[in-house]
């Protein structure tokens, strides 16, 4: 599975034209799911990112997580993600996980999020989305679990 993840002051997401929510503090986490993960890689990867230390401790040092600073979490789906770009000029989507697992995969990432004490903002899955947001530093980060090879 794939989280980018972005430390916003602000974020709102809008999904088939319906408002869904927004966060002040906090991460932005656009996910995907790839053909061959497993739904324990959802919760392996919610775990880790509520841990991750992406916010400035009082020495401005990236020392604090959501988890420490109680910030809030927006989560969309993005399966391109998993593009291959490595060759052409338009991005292959095969390494993505189909629909079915992709959507599983989503949800049990919710559901891990929840059950860490977090209440995710959320799209929805396979909507055509709007998401407005205040990067923070900036600071984006790519998390992978498993850990991809070089």
């Amino acid at each position: 599975m794939i989280a980018l993840i972005q430390r916003v002051s602000e974020a709102s997401i809008t999904a088939d034209g319906e408002f869904r929510g927004s966060i002040g503090q906090g991460l932005m986490v656009l996910v995907c799911g790839e053909k061959n993960d497993k739904l324990e890689y959802a919760d392996a990867l919610a775990e880790k990112l509520v841990g991750y230390r992406v916010f400035g401790d009082a020495d401005g040092k990236m020392n604090l997580s959501l988890k420490t600073v109680g910030g809030g979490i927006l989560v969309a789906s993005q399966f391109t993600l998993a593009a291959d770009t490595n060759s052409g000029t338009r991005p292959s989507f095969s390494p993505a996980a189909d629909p079915a697992l992709g959507e599983a995969l989503y949800e049990r990432f919710l559901e891990k999020l929840r059950a860490l004490g977090f209440n995710p903002v959320t799209g929805v899955f396979g909507a055509h989305m709007q998401i407005s947001l205040v990067n923070d530093g900036p600071v984006t980060f790519r998390l992978c679990y498993p850990k991809k090879k070089d």
